[in-house]
């Protein structure tokens, strides 16, 4: 049966808010309009945060790994912080060596979410984005619904319009650990990712424009295998930093069927816990926390450590608006961007 929605305020005017299905509870909060935990039973009904995150609000107004938030204007990299649309250069600012990443020095991420709708089982967040905000052209109003329905599935549906010609890839970017951090690394972990093919990555860690297969590598998860195994073969990135090739066409509007877009699947042998990720989204980076060095102790009072968790980050493909032959993130007026993922939370 689902609780009265539990909205509470933070000295820094920040908000959070519960939804809850009696059996997965999800806190959500305005800033960053970020997921900033997730209760789930392991297979003796015991429940435990299974994310990344904060116990106090205004702890994310620090630096942070974005930490369950969502990501944007445009999420991953662009190449040399700039792209061109209808033959118009536009630069963007640079926040991670010569590339753009997740939006800029104040994305999404960074920014108060005006709460448009709040009940026991959904919150609805939107954002107005100014022309001109981190270089994007045109005023962007994106808006972020998430929803936890009675088959313990916390459904995320994006959309955004704009007054100007634009590009657009919004995703959530929580990290995982379905042992609820009493195992502090994922190693053991067993992931399988419905996809053949990856897009490939050049000196400057966005993509080179080549497609390829994953058969022969270590990026081979067609069959669900430990986490750990190969992630060493990757020195630059230090573990699995990739965009898996979920399909090749742009984010379609179809309701979510969990038959037809089903992308991974995440498994905790000792706690039973299992995750199940879908979604219209033409690629999903894998990012196994590579870069964490234990200098954050969060909610779980414990270090967040090298690989101590995984970020299934659906999106379009990396640095999409340099690549003509990449599924389009180009938004115009008159058209909406819309597009889900969802979490499926299960126990064997």
């Amino acid at each position: 049966m689902n609780e009265t929605n539990d909205k509470q305020h933070a000295p820094t005017g920040f908000e959070t808010f519960t939804i809850d299905n009696g059996i997965i509870r999800v806190v959500l909060l305005n800033y960053g309009a970020t997921v900033v935990s997730v209760e789930a039973p392991d297979r003796t009904g015991k429940t435990a945060n299974i994310v990344a995150g904060f116990s106090k609000p205004e702890e994310y107004l620090g630096l942070h790994p974005y930490f369950g938030s969502v990501v944007g204007r445009f999420a991953n990299r662009i190449s040399g912080a700039k792209f061109e649309l209808d033959g118009e250069v536009y630069q963007l600012s640079l926040n991670e060596k010569v590339n753009q990443l997740h939006g800029g020095w104040e994305g999404f991420d960074r920014k108060i979410w005006q709460v448009d709708n709040a009940s026991s089982s959904s919150v609805t967040f939107s954002y107005l984005s100014a022309d001109g905000e981190e270089g994007y052209p045109g005023t962007l109003r994106a808006t972020v619904k998430y929803s936890l329905a009675d088959n313990n599935t916390l459904l995320i549906e994006y959309s955004a319009e704009t007054d100007k010609p634009t590009i657009v890839n919004l995703t959530n970017h929580s990290y995982f650990n379905l042992s609820g951090f009493q195992d502090p690394a994922i190693l053991d972990h067993t992931l399988q990712i419905v996809a053949d093919s990856y897009t490939v990555k050049n000196e400057t860690n966005t993509s080179s424009g080549e497609v390829r297969k994953v058969e022969g590598t270590a990026l081979d998860f067609r069959v669900a295998k430990q986490i750990g195994e190969g992630i060493e073969e990757f020195g630059a990135d230090m573990g699995y930093d990739h965009n898996y090739v979920l399909r090749d066409s742009p984010p379609g509007t179809q309701a979510f069927d969990k038959s037809k877009f089903k992308a991974a699947t995440l498994k905790h042998g000792l706690s039973g816990r299992i995750m199940n990720v879908y979604t219209d989204q033409p690629g999903m980076q894998v990012y196994t926390a590579n870069w964490w060095k234990g200098e954050i102790t969060g909610a779980h009072e414990i270090p967040y450590i090298k690989h101590g968790a995984v970020a299934l980050e659906t999106q379009a493909w990396p640095d999409s608006p340099n690549h003509a032959k990449f599924p389009s993130t180009i938004l115009r007026p008159g058209e909406e961007y819309r597009s889900f993922t969802a979490y499926e939370f299960l126990v064997e």
